[in-house]
């Protein structure tokens, strides 16, 4: 029997962060991310509006919805970002991300670095860049330098298809969280 080529933990990671993606509903852009301790998958994330709040593409983001250019208006910008939502999520569940890996198909905003660092995760793994001004991009590369977390990218994308990024909701698609119960 011929034995089949196994993807590498990181195009494994990767891809399915590109999968996570495909539930965001912002109609600027979709992100992945999800949490790995020990090879174990211990939480996901993608971005959108707060539980309880309209989907972006049903209008809920004022931003989303303006024609603010990329980087602009974030101050009033409803949406969670998908590495805030995967650590969120982990510490409403009770479960740890102390010396984690977290994997994003984009790399992370500022804040979410700082937000990875408080929450101990010590690596993260990107496909696509997200790029800075010089100041902002100093500032970015100390906070990596003195908090000693690893940052490398996986260009993923550029080799594989990705899933395609979500369109109107299904009837099936559920709400965000499930009530509790």
């Amino acid at each position: 029997m011929a034995r089949r080529e196994r993807p590498s933990w990181d195009d494994y990671y990767i891809n399915i962060a590109w999968v996570v993606a495909s539930r965001s509903s912002c109609i600027r852009r979709q992100v992945g991310a999800l949490i790995v301790v020990e090879k174990r998958i211990i939480s996901t994330g993608y971005n959108g509006t707060p539980f309880g709040v309209k989907n972006c593409d049903e209008g809920g983001c004022p931003r989303c919805a303006s024609d603010a250019p990329s980087g602009a208006g974030l101050e009033y910008c409803l949406c969670v970002h998908g590495e805030q939502n995967a650590i969120a999520l982990a510490a409403r569940q009770g479960t740890a991300t102390e010396d984690a890996s977290l994997f994003v198909t984009t790399r992370p905003c500022f804040n979410c670095l700082k937000e990875s660092v408080q929450a101990g995760i010590r690596e993260v793994v990107y496909d696509q860049p997200y790029d800075y001004d010089d100041e902002l991009e100093e500032a970015y590369q100390l906070l990596l330098e003195q908090s000693g977390m690893v940052m490398r990218r996986h260009p993923y994308s550029a080799t594989h298809p990705v899933p395609p990024i979500a369109g109107p909701a299904s009837e099936d698609s559920g709400p965000e969280m499930p009530s509790g119960g």
